[in-house]
């Protein structure tokens, strides 16, 4: 698309969105979580305000993040964009880099009039697309509280000297201390998204507000209360630790994000029974940490009467591995990497659970089609509005996730990954049966039973593949 068409596109919004009342937006953006929360099956996890939110609301149980690492999946989400081999590879990926000419789904909205406010990580870069907001993307680390500076965000005093000394590494990979939410990063975002509904309740003003609370990323670190209310006597490292048989040596990662803290073994060993609890039991303490200040800001979204007029958006980046196929972090192309939790409340949408196959780039036209607003002609995912208002739909039959040089597409019932050379040629297939596997255990791309569907998806995907590189 040429820039003229892109810059004339970019003076629609204000005109149109002026002919009917404003919907504010509040947008929950949670790093690393997968869906492993109550209202997803996972009957232990103690998430009461996401799982309030999605009784409220609708929840996807099939939505998937189109990259596994987060700079590359919020610049794909945030641009409605899918990645290719040339654009949203890395944690490191740029907006302003690999689309500089396209506007972003904050941005749009402030081109229609709204205020448009960033709070803790929603870019991976804070300063990434900031013409998108109306004021300088706010960040915990930078505010006049006090506290230690670090991303990692340790409080405890060993933990923050070690953090300092950047060429030793870095500190374990939790900890739990006794204090109140607000010591933490997370607990202080929001706070502030609190003070600013307030400040919009006055002011009147519609907004699109984009919360990003970084647990339950490394490390693990959340108040004592959080960690208690999974005691480690009750949880069991993941059931199946063995790599699936047959898949690419390329499906493999070494976990290096995971191995960098200190205690967890070197080089290619796995990690012991007892460290892999304690870092379960970090992982969903951490999970309920984030959920709690969910909580936290939609109480005062309620409180102060705007529930009823702002769409509410709970998403997470990626997926994560907890030790399955002897895997952590999420780097990968398999379910567990690229399943993510996605619930919406809209005023006036249905209630329920939504089956059918959505992915993040679907989230920038549903935003734009629920506030009333044209939508910008470069956008390459599909509105989900319709599944707001019967949830029993199904409107698309696959989403296609990408990682690195591998491709992969998910239908209903399989899982099928692929990966080229610099030439396009396939060197390596996988392709996982969900309704005989649906743990992943046994590539079958292989196996002559499979011939056929190998062949449809593989064509499928191509297909794919080149009408994205348009």
């Amino acid at each position: 698309m040429c820039l003229v068409t892109l810059l004339l596109a970019a003076c629609l919004p204000a005109a149109q969105a002026e002919e009917r009342p404003r919907m504010n937006v509040l947008f929950l953006a949670i790093d690393d979580l997968r869906p492993e929360l109550a209202v997803y099956g996972a009957e232990y996890m103690h998430t009461p305000a996401i799982d309030g939110l999605a009784e409220e609301g609708v929840s996807f149980r099939r939505a998937y993040s189109n990259v596994p690492v987060c700079g590359a999946s919020r610049a794909s989400m945030l641009t409605g964009l899918r990645p290719t081999r040339e654009r949203f590879l890395t944690f490191y990926s740029r907006i302003e880099e690999d689309a500089p000419d396209v506007p972003t789904l904050p941005g749009w909205f402030k081109q229609a009039g709204y205020t448009t406010v960033s709070l803790g990580k929603v870019t991976h870069h804070r300063n990434d697309g900031a013409s998108s907001w109306s004021e300088p993307a706010w960040g915990p680390e930078n505010s006049s509280l006090p506290g230690y500076r670090g991303w990692r965000n340790y409080l405890e005093e060993e933990n923050i000297r070690e953090d300092m000394r950047k060429e030793e590494g870095h500190p374990p990979a939790w900890e739990a201390p006794d204090v109140e939410d607000d010591a933490y990063f997370d607990g202080r975002v929001a706070q502030r998204a609190m003070e600013l509904l307030q400040q919009f309740k006055q002011e009147d003003t519609p907004f699109f507000m984009a919360l990003g609370f970084v647990k339950p990323h490394l490390p693990f670190n959340a108040p004592k209360r959080y960690w208690d209310m999974y005691p480690l006597d009750g949880i069991a490292p993941a059931a199946d630790r063995l790599f699936p048989e047959k898949a690419p040596q390329q499906a493999w990662h070494n976990w290096g994000e995971l191995r960098k803290y200190r205690g967890v073994p070197a080089g290619d060993e796995p990690v012991p029974d007892d460290m892999a609890r304690k870092l379960i039991q970090g992982y969903r303490a951490a999970t309920s940490y984030s959920d709690a200040q969910v909580g936290r800001v939609l109480d005062e979204l309620d409180r102060l009467g705007l529930a009823e007029n702002t769409i509410v958006v709970l998403w997470g980046d990626h997926g994560w591995s907890l030790g399955e196929h002897g895997l952590w972090c999420k780097h990968s192309p398999f379910e567990l990497a690229n399943r993510i939790p996605l619930i919406v409340r809209a005023p006036g949408s249905s209630r329920g659970v939504a089956n059918g196959l959505v992915e993040s780039v679907d989230i920038y036209p549903t935003l734009v089609e629920l506030a009333g607003l044209p939508a910008p002609g470069h956008l390459q995912g599909d509105s989900f509005t319709q599944a707001l208002d019967d949830p029993g739909v199904v409107l698309k039959k696959a989403v296609f996730p990408r990682w690195q040089n591998s491709d992969s597409i998910r239908t209903d019932r399989y899982y099928y990954t692929e990966w080229r050379d610099e030439q396009g040629k396939v060197t390596d297939r996988m392709l996982y049966d969900h309704d005989e596997d649906p743990g992943e255990l046994n590539n079958v791309a292989g196996d002559s039973a499979y011939a056929l569907i190998v062949n449809e998806l593989s064509l499928e995907l191509a297909g794919h593949i080149a009408k994205t590189a348009q």
